[in-house]
């Protein structure tokens, strides 16, 4: 599994201290850092489409932790991409239903919403939490069969 983090300026901090948690508690994946690099006002949605973007290439492989000021913005350009369900989660149980009944892929937090301690909480919870398949999955396959394959073309 790799996980492509990504931040805009405001979420820079917060995305290294994920860094920092994901490299002390290494499981079955690689990290890859898809910016920003420090705290200069960057366009927050480059950031978000180059994580997005990778998630949306391998989404069997991969997953995306975004970061930006509110995770609104990130949230809405990772949803952009086909193949990515990213959800917006400032809270562990937002973040293990994301991944229990959605299956997200792309995990989005607000820095500015959240401490340090918490969102690390959030990001080992989404990582650990299991997919429950079944009757999510029939509803994942309506989602991606019918409504994206229509609307991403």
């Amino acid at each position: 599994m790799k996980i492509y983090l990504a931040s805009d300026h405001a979420g820079f901090p917060l995305k290294e201290e994920i860094k920092k948690y994901l490299g002390k508690n290494k499981k079955n994946f690689t990290i890859e850092d898809m910016g920003t690099d420090s705290l200069e006002s960057v366009n927050w949605s480059e950031y978000g489409a180059r994580a997005a973007g990778k998630v949306s290439a391998d989404p069997e492989n991969s997953r995306g932790i975004i970061v930006c000021g509110t995770g609104l913005g990130m949230s809405m350009v990772s949803n952009k991409f086909k193949n990515v369900r990213a959800a917006l989660c400032n809270d562990e149980y937002s973040a293990e239903m994301s991944r229990k009944h959605n299956n997200a892929n792309v995990l989005n937090m607000g820095a500015r919403l959240i401490a340090v301690e918490k969102a690390l909480r959030i990001v080992e919870t989404w990582l650990n939490t299991e997919f429950e398949g079944g009757r999510h999955q029939e509803r994942l396959n309506y989602l991606i069969d019918r409504v994206e394959k229509s609307n991403f073309k």
